[in-house]
């Protein structure tokens, strides 16, 4: 009997990287001399910018083979010691790594989650839905405000509340709008299972801050969607300042280093309820390390993140707000390029900076 035991793998070769600017988001199309390809997404992030860096940094990886994947991030990521571990730096190699974990699934003719050690769970739990709604402020308040500006705050968690009942989860995302007196101000008002998390009550950066906010609210306290790669996440979980994490694949490094952070709250008892503001195909990549991780809380996720029919996924949530993953090689998401590109070449898709204002004209965080 004439076993073959040789990895196909071996022979494969990156043959180009390429990218679609679609707007507010990219796409990151990985090709390879067997056919096999890989697709990624680059998202909250100048597009157009982060595309021609897409590009470049693909010189450093044609040629290769792409299943040796923590290597080549590895290599990326250590690239450039004056660009290592910015934000425009760590989101596209964000997408150039999910374009290598789909392209090696599609190899193998597995989904990833297979490669990631396969399911802990039989269904992902994903939000908004009926029974599980996110609130914000809406729009950058104040430093400090008066009854009127607090109660309008806690109105907005008691309708929400009436919205799921008493079973349901309600979730407030500061968005870092809310300054910290006001934060205070705000929670003070709030019981201890009103929400399941009080989600970026500070701006990122000052450890000590959120030590205060941790002190003076009783709600669990969650952040971690502009916290890149497990160095910086390190920080948070070591001060024992936040309850849950939000890890963003296209934020924070990839499917490569969202498990090593997903690993990282384990040890710390922190359960992780990714952030995700990406099409389809970014969304459908987090879920895949999610239905990995055993400590889980919940998922982000949007319908209205591309023009339909760009990112086309094969897999659907329930009443009750679950997802189940198909067993489909790869993301198992398929990338309409013709639509992308239409989309990246419709002006009112372009990419905009914000320009938030406090009511005095003064600039504010978002």
């Amino acid at each position: 009997m004439d076993n073959d035991i040789s990895d196909k793998a071996s022979k494969i070769r990156i043959t180009s990287l390429k990218t679609i600017p679609a707007g507010n988001k990219g796409y990151v199309k990985i090709e390879t001399n067997m056919g096999v390809t890989g697709w990624g997404e680059i998202n909250n992030i100048e597009t157009r910018v982060a595309c021609s860096l897409a590009e470049s940094l693909g010189e450093l990886i044609i040629g290769e083979n792409p299943t040796r994947i923590e290597h080549h991030w590895q290599r990326l990521f250590r690239a450039h010691r004056n660009l290592r571990g910015g934000g425009l730096m760590v989101h596209t190699i964000s997408a150039i790594d999910m374009a290598l974990w789909d392209l090696t699934g599609k190899l193998y003719g597995v989904p990833v989650f297979r490669l990631l050690g396969g399911p802990v769970r039989d269904k992902i739990w994903k939000y908004p839905s009926s029974k599980a709604i996110k609130v914000s402020p809406g729009n950058p308040r104040y430093h400090a405000g008066t009854p009127s500006d607090v109660q309008e705050l806690v109105e907005r968690v008691r309708s929400a509340r009436e919205s799921v009942g008493p079973d349901g989860a309600v979730m407030f995302d500061a968005h870092s709008m809310l300054p910290l007196p006001l934060v205070k101000q705000f929670a003070g008002y709030l019981k201890s299972d009103d929400l399941l998390f009080l989600e970026e009550a500070w701006v990122p950066g000052n450890i000590e801050a959120m030590a205060k906010i941790r002190e003076a609210v009783s709600v669990p306290l969650a952040t971690g969607e502009r916290d890149r790669t497990i160095w910086e996440v390190r920080e948070l979980l070591e001060a024992q300042v936040i309850d849950v994490l939000q890890p963003d694949v296209g934020h924070t490094g990839g499917i490569s280093q969202m498990r090593k952070i997903a690993a990282l709250c384990e040890a710390h008892h922190v359960p992780i309820a990714p952030h995700c503001t990406m099409s389809y195909l970014g969304l459908t990549a987090s879920l895949h390390v999610a239905a990995t991780i055993p400590l889980f809380l919940i998922h982000e996720g949007y319908d209205t993140q591309m023009v339909e029919g760009v990112a086309n996924k094969a897999w659907s949530m329930d009443d009750e707000g679950y997802v189940v993953l198909p067993d489909a090689p790869g993301f198992g998401v398929e990338i309409d390029e013709e639509k992308a590109v239409a989309v990246g070449n419709d002006p009112k898709n372009q990419f905009v900076w914000e320009d938030h204002r406090l009511r005095d004209g003064s600039v504010a965080d978002y």
